[in-house]
């Protein structure tokens, strides 16, 4: 029986932390299923087919090694997705107390609907500060990303707009 995770997340962008936890997952677990999500209390910069472009453009960039699928789910509960691909496990990156208070409450309410347990990883410690909406900030004011994102990343939000 294989045994497959799921990395949510909004990835909006996808950075450097996101692509180092999607790493040591594949080394974890047979199948890695990326799945990126709406986030509701957030106001997107990139449409969802775009960041999961530039995810797929990322672990290609990486070559990272093991099944890594990267797809998009709003149909439901991130549970129900787990249930339907046949993933046991949840892999979510943390940096800080804040986001183990804000992850806990959603880990133990996904093992009570679906059996589904959480795994939390450390950061790499040269990723542990950046955030996705750290890095849509620098953007808009025209700083540069490329130090915390893939290139594939950098390059798009570098790209000039008409």
């Amino acid at each position: 029986m294989s045994r497959i995770a799921v990395v949510p997340g909004s990835f909006d962008p996808v950075t450097l932390g996101h692509l180092d936890v999607i790493e040591r997952a594949a080394k974890t677990f047979d199948e890695v299923h990326v799945v990126v999500v709406h986030n509701p209390g957030k106001t997107a910069l990139l449409p969802i087919a775009q960041r999961v472009s530039l995810i797929e453009q990322a672990v290609a960039d990486a070559r990272l090694a093991g099944t890594i699928r990267v797809t998009s789910w709003s149909m439901g509960l991130l549970v129900d997705y787990c249930t339907e691909v046949g993933a046991s496990v949840i892999v979510k990156g943390i940096r800080s107390q804040v986001d183990v208070a804000y992850e806990t409450p959603m880990a133990i309410v996904n093992r009570d609907l679906a059996a589904v347990e959480t795994i939390f990883m450390l950061p790499n410690p040269a990723h542990a500060y950046v955030s996705s909406s750290l890095v849509r900030q620098v953007a808009a004011l025209g700083g540069d990303v490329a130090p915390y994102v893939p290139r594939s990343v950098s390059d798009f939000l570098q790209a000039p707009r008409e």
